[in-house]
């Protein structure tokens, strides 16, 4: 190996590689790698590239433990930008899920815009055009001048992002609680069709073949961003918005069209977007890729500002680029559509067979590092940490529930709980967002799960987020299972088939034991339902730090599920229909009561344990779903979660805000009014049906051994329940659609 030049470059020392955030056992792993004291610009690479959040090395051993192929998965976990599943007729669909957690903590519009429009880029190197936009945010109360100012700048950056980019945001949830006060989290979701034949691939091999910048100019923002988010939040903070990047939407639309162009002209070799770590990430993981290197000239990067050094360009995270290597004998082409779409495109270097990444700059050599060593999966180091079952466990799990004080007034408790901002309309949030554009949505925000129609088929796609960041804290393993279930659940509502799932996993910092044992538990409960239901994990994001002097976030791993709609006759809402129509609850209940949203408002209590999960009797459920939709026989369904029961049954009235269509319900009831009411036991379906199909919709299920309960029928303007509550609509629809905006509005 050739010694490095780096004349003009701060001398690298152990301290220096501590600033940098690596430790002394790496810095000693970087130098016997290179032979030698890496540069400046080698320490800031690997710095990055060595990254929690670019080298998973805390979780890449645990994740390696979930189904990470089977079903109708055309590329591994992990393996390309993004997820991509076979849905038929020469067709697949890439997805996946980020955080971008972080930076909106410290500067909310720029960091939530920039993460709709990474993950965008994740989708669209595919060669994959985005039909639909998702999003799972967490912020803690809205009482709080901050969360609101947090809350309200995260969902302008979404809005405005997706809307100018011209993708529908289509489906989300919002939740609320203290222990995400200081530490919000923002995770972002993007899904896009692709023809098989048009795959492309983030790959660089070929001696000879010329690597292309494309798109925006690169300047100073977002340097060091992949490292601040491997970091927990502090005072400190503040001074880190020069790692919150800066997006374009407009750009990026053109940078959309011109990269499906070319990779449908089949001109690339391989592309990928420069995301975290910048040129950094996508020369050494397209490199370690195709068992190749590069020779990278730094002097032809078109810059925004001047001054930059090879460090700086190497490490800056500007939005809206990304790095091509082009068959031979098509750059022109490849250029003339760049500059049709007002783009810049530079050949920056070039493939080599020698498996290094070579970095010049001003004719100086300033990093020359095997790209292998610095990628995951290769020589990035990987730890497996020390776990230890958290302490305050097995106190809040041996609460008596016996001991809470019985309602006496139902009518003001279900008001209470349904006013939640946790199960309140999140209407001011997706009014905001253009959920229309391009006139694909079929279902929007507000039911179970969106459904986005394929043109020219008779196909939909139907996408959720879901997660309950109470139960994972409560049992980690069960919680996730829970989440996975429950994004199965409103898919099978809509219709859908579940395909596959990609992951945002939200945790605190990876080196405290108990935070660890929380990750491990919900990984091994994450991998024991996506088995069973067949939806191997296409790959996602881990978000370790969440986390301040204060408090820990809740284990919150988010699950972004896509399913599959065979015949649109078979999309499904989850609102009442008509009046008269008989009301059936599906599933069983068990007064479970841990987390709920019920003991948090009312009692202001999270403890006992989280539901249980039976997956044998909620495949069934799922199963009983989609052979009554098959059949036509129902006519809405609505899965009971947060708020009970209770809360399912107002949502079905009212979600159709422009036609409701009041009940009459006699609820179950074991031990305890509010218990039954408000429980939240898990695979449990509200279901409506025609009085013409009591007959054969009973013996469908009696046929599956599906345990059903006829609790009611359909009609008038008032939910009335148990001779207990009687409210009229106009009132339930104030309080579940104007909460929110209320609060906002103050």
């Amino acid at each position: 190996m050739q010694e490095v030049i780096a004349k003009l470059e701060p001398k690298v020392t152990l301290q220096s590689a501590l600033d940098h955030g690596l430790t002394e056992e790496e810095f000693e792993r970087i130098k016997k790698i290179l032979g030698r004291i890496p540069t400046f610009t080698e320490l800031g690479i690997f710095s990055v590239m060595w990254s929690e959040h670019c080298s998973y090395k805390n979780s890449i051993g645990l994740l390696k433990t979930l189904p990470r192929s089977g079903g109708r998965l055309l590329v591994g976990a992990g393996e390309e930008n993004a997820g991509l599943i076979d849905i038929g007729d020469g067709l697949a669909v890439a997805f996946k899920i980020e955080s971008h957690n972080h930076p909106s903590a410290v500067e909310p519009y720029q960091g939530a815009a920039t993460g709709v429009g990474g993950i965008m880029r994740d989708v669209f190197t595919m060669g994959a055009r985005p039909i639909a936009s998702l999003n799972s945010l967490r912020f803690g109360s809205l009482k709080n001048a901050r969360t609101r100012f947090l809350f309200e700048g995260v969902v302008k950056g979404i809005g405005d992002y997706g809307n100018s980019f011209g993708v529908p945001t289509v489906a989300g949830e919002v939740y609320f609680d203290e222990s995400y006060q200081d530490n919000p989290l923002v995770n972002a979701m993007a899904v896009g069709i692709v023809k098989k034949e048009h795959v492309a691939s983030a790959v660089a091999k070929g001696s000879g073949n010329k690597v292309m910048i494309v798109g925006s100019s690169t300047g100073r923002d977002g340097i060091h961003g992949a490292t601040f988010a491997s970091e927990e939040i502090s005072e400190k903070s503040e001074s880190k918005r020069p790692s919150v990047q800066v997006g374009d939407p407009f750009t990026e639309k053109l940078l959309l069209e011109a990269s499906l162009e070319i990779i449908r002209n089949g001109w690339l070799v391989g592309i990928q977007d420069m995301g975290a770590a910048g040129i950094a990430c996508s020369t050494s993981e397209m490199s370690a890729k195709g068992k190749s290197g590069m020779i990278v000239d730094l002097d032809k990067v078109p810059l925004r500002e001047d001054g930059m050094t090879a460090y700086e360009i190497m490490l800056s995270e500007s939005q809206e680029r990304m790095l091509c290597v082009v068959k031979p004998g098509c750059e022109n082409n490849v250029k003339e559509v760049f500059e049709k779409w007002d783009l810049n495109c530079e050949i920056v270097g070039e493939v080599t067979d020698e498996p290094l990444l070579k970095i010049y700059r001003e004719g100086e050599l300033k990093a020359e590092i095997p790209p292998f060593e610095l990628v995951l999966g290769g020589g990035a180091p990987v730890y497996i940490r020390e776990t230890k079952e958290p302490g305050y466990l097995k106190s809040i799990r041996s609460f008596d529930f016996s001991s809470l004080p019985e309602a006496k007034d139902l009518t003001e408790v279900f008001e209470k709980v349904f006013s939640s901002p946790n199960i309140a309309s999140k209407k001011w949030v997706y009014e905001q967002y253009d959920s229309m554009v391009r006139t694909n949505t079929v279902v929007g925000p507000g039911c179970d799960a969106a459904v986005v129609y394929l043109k020219d088929t008779d196909k939909a796609l139907v996408m959720k987020t879901d997660c309950n960041g109470r139960y994972v804290y409560l049992n980690p393993k069960e919680g996730t299972k829970i989440a996975v279930a429950e994004a199965a659940r409103n898919i099978v509502c809509s219709g859908g088939v579940p395909l596959g799932v990609t992951n945002c996993l939200n945790f605190g910092n990876p080196y405290k034991p108990e935070i660890y044992w929380q990750f491990k538990q919900a990984i091994e409960g994450m991998g024991e339902a996506c088995r069973f239901f067949d939806t191997p994990v296409t790959g996602g994001n881990v978000s370790f730090y969440n986390e301040s002097p204060n408090t820990a976030v809740y284990p919150t791993p988010t699950i972004g599920m896509v399913g599959l709609i065979e015949g649109l006759d078979k999309i499904t809402t989850s609102f009442f229909k008509n009046e008269g129509d008989l009301i059936y609850l599906l599933g069983e209940d068990f007064e479970e009561l841990g987390g709920s949203e019920y003991l948090k408002v009312v009692h202001n209590k999270v403890a006992g344990d989280s539901p249980k999960l039976d997956l044998y009797i909620e495949k069934k459920l799922q199963n009983s779903v989609l052979g009554l939709i098959e059949k036509k026989i129902i006519l809405s369904a609505h899965d009971i979660s947060d708020g009970g029961i209770i809360c399912a049954i107002a949502e079905c009235c009212i979600i159709n805000e422009e036609n409701p269509i009041g009940a009459e319900a006699t609820i179950p009831v074991k031990t305890r009014k509010d218990f039954s009411l408000f429980s939240e036991s898990q695979s449990r379906i509200i279901v409506s049906i025609n009085r013409n199909n009591k007959n054969e919709f009973e013996e469908f299920l009696k046929d599956k051994k599906q345990f059903f309960t006829f609790i009611g029928k359909t009609g008038g303007n008032h939910l009335k329940v148990n001779d207990k509550i009687n409210i009229p609509l106009n009132k339930l629809i104030d309080l579940y659609f104007s909460t929110i905006s209320r609060i906002m509005n103050v």
